[in-house]
């Protein structure tokens, strides 16, 4: 028996090292490898007829025409790609998978809830809405072959949810356009009331607009609320940044401006976010500007404002009514990368 207890330690042991090395090598991948892999595993399970709907060519104009809005007439989507609802189990666990590599825990956990607001916003549409509303109306796209070698992008989409990234030789080189929106951004009543998707979007960008001096607002507030993200194209088309520069801050005011940055970026797995930020700082965080829009004589005083730097621009609205017609409850918040996304040059 003695032997026999020793062959079973020492191969439980080798097994136990094995596992170790195996978390080692999955660690030590970059997660554009890890994206590699992901989406190459999800292709593999694909009929052929799926794939006709799922892939693409790099350059394919589908690529850069990307939309977080429902894209549907009388009920029917219109939008391209691999639709979630006829896919198999695997293949959504494959597809759901993919989406994990892009975002980081909460950010995953933020898209699930942005998705299963579906079913809430079905039952207070009812049958007399204009948009079919389902969680599974998510769509998967591919875009080239998934390597390490070469260029190659994936996006997953619907409404409300728009993630897309653009890879090359192992890296990922664009995680742009982002945009999460949420209706209603507040849940006002039922088993879930109170509940917000993405509470800190709000929450830190209005105890910075409370901490500004009048003569401060005078330049970060802006007469007119800021346009909608512009989806559909590869450029935010911004303009210029307006509002109150980093660099005219209070030091603390400077730490909230940031928190709301990272509150976009943290979207984003760890090393992922650590890059945008980088970016960020690279281009001189003293030039990143904060501007707003509060309407405060209107009816839940609908309110917009913009982040940009020479970098990047965080787009954010909330000026619409929410499925059961409350005023200013339905967001749309966007990371997007100047001066274009998908690592397109001017």
């Amino acid at each position: 028996m003695r032997p026999l207890l020793s062959r079973t330690l020492l191969l439980a042991a080798v097994l136990s090292s094995l596992g170790g090395a195996i978390i080692v090598a999955q660690s030590n991948k970059t997660p554009g490898q890890k994206m590699a892999e992901g989406a190459a595993k999800l292709v593999g399970t694909l009929t052929a007829e799926q794939k006709k709907k799922a892939i693409f060519d790099f350059d394919d104009e589908h690529r850069t025409t990307w939309y977080f809005t429902p894209v549907q007439e009388n009920k029917k989507s219109l939008r391209k790609g691999l639709r979630m609802d006829t896919m198999s189990a695997e293949q959504k666990t494959q597809m759901l998978d993919l989406l994990k590599l892009g975002l980081s825990a909460k950010g995953y956990a933020q898209a699930s809830e942005i998705m299963g607001l579906e079913i809430l916003l079905a039952q207070l549409e009812g049958d007399t809405g204009a948009m079919m509303r389902d969680p599974t109306w998510y769509f998967v796209s591919v875009f080239g072959e998934p390597s390490n070698t070469g260029k190659w992008g994936w996006r997953i989409e619907g409404h409300h949810l728009s993630v897309n990234f653009t890879l090359d030789k192992g890296e990922v080189i664009s995680a742009t356009p982002m945009v999460f929106g949420v209706n209603p951004a507040e849940i006002k009543e039922g088993p879930k009331k109170g509940q917000r998707v993405v509470p800190e979007v709000e929450d830190l960008a209005k105890e910075l607009i409370a901490s500004l001096t009048d003569d401060q607002k005078k330049v970060a507030a802006q007469a007119k609320q800021f346009p909608e993200i512009k989806e559909k194209q590869p450029d935010a088309a911004v303009g210029n940044p307006v509002g109150i520069p980093a660099r005219d801050l209070t030091a603390d005011q400077k730490k909230l401006l940031r928190k709301l940055v990272e509150a976009y970026t943290n979207r984003l797995p760890a090393d992922m976010a650590a890059v945008e930020l980088k970016k960020v700082e690279a281009a001189d965080f003293a030039k990143v500007h904060f501007a707003y829009c509060i309407e405060e004589k209107k009816q839940g005083k609908p309110y917009t404002y913009r982040v940009q730097g020479p970098s990047f621009v965080i787009e954010f609205l909330n000026v619409q009514i929410d499925a059961s017609k409350n005023p200013a409850n339905h967001i749309h918040s966007g990371w997007r990368s100047l001066p274009k996304d998908f690592a397109l040059a001017k």
